[in-house]
């Protein structure tokens, strides 16, 4: 992807595949208001698609994939109510537990596009069921994306792991957030992985309308436009 010059800004991607958009189901928006307020936004950045992605954590965002398409539901009829043209979808961030294993084993998943599943884990250990619940993922047709991989700090001390998990097959999603300094160590690895042109994604992690707003200041720096220089971005590709 080729910028045009800084003045003529211009953001390349155009769908959006992690954000916290449906009403009261996570640690996302609180009120329809708040989330087509959001969408607003996004459509005025030149986005033409969001995959919204509700935590499942069975410990604390208990959610299905029925409660999630419900809700789906209601943000989409609202936006036609107001005449608002952009794509909604939706899928989920996996929280990496016992529970994701068992939705994994029973096929009872929201992928995006079909063959990908978002999932995280913990920040601080690495989970004793990391390598089999990719396995798993890959044995059902799955492709698995890691959310935000610059924030586990149980990988920051050696590079290594990172490589190992993408000759494992595993994408990397990374946030436009994580830019917004180089101070912090999620913020330095960020910069790092997309310098090593390991990033296969970016998202958001849009959870409401404060971010949405800082989101689009960082649409604009030069640290942002760094990212196509050395990454292929699958975003459009959805």
């Amino acid at each position: 992807m080729i910028f045009p010059s800084f003045g003529q800004f211009k953001n390349p991607i155009t769908v959006d595949l992690h954000s916290h958009l449906l009403p009261a189901i996570d640690d996302g928006v609180k009120t329809i208001d708040e989330s087509i307020k959001i969408i607003k936004k996004f459509k005025e950045l030149g986005y033409k698609k969001l995959i919204i992605t509700p935590h499942i954590m069975s410990h604390m965002y208990p959610n299905t994939k029925n409660n999630i398409l419900g809700a789906l539901d209601d943000i989409r009829s609202r936006l036609n109510y107001e005449k608002i043209s952009i794509t909604l979808e939706a899928s989920a961030e996996y929280y990496l537990d016992q529970h994701f294993l068992d939705l994994l084993s029973k096929k009872d998943i929201l992928p995006f596009h079909h063959k990908y599943i978002l999932f995280e884990t913990t920040y601080q250990s690495k989970p004793m069921i990391l390598i089999e619940a990719i396995f798993e993922m890959q044995a059902k047709g799955y492709i698995p994306v890691l959310a935000h991989p610059e924030r586990y700090l149980y990988l920051h001390n050696n590079m290594e792991q990172y490589l190992e998990l993408k000759d494992l097959g595993v994408l990397f999603q990374t946030n436009v957030k994580s830019l917004k300094s180089y101070s912090s160590p999620v913020s330095k690895m960020a910069h790092k992985l997309i310098n090593m042109g390991l990033v296969d994604f970016m998202g958001s992690d849009v959870h409401r309308v404060k971010d949405i707003q800082n989101f689009e200041k960082l649409l604009k720096t030069r640290m942002y436009k760094n990212i196509f220089k050395k990454n292929t971005i699958l975003n459009n590709t959805l």
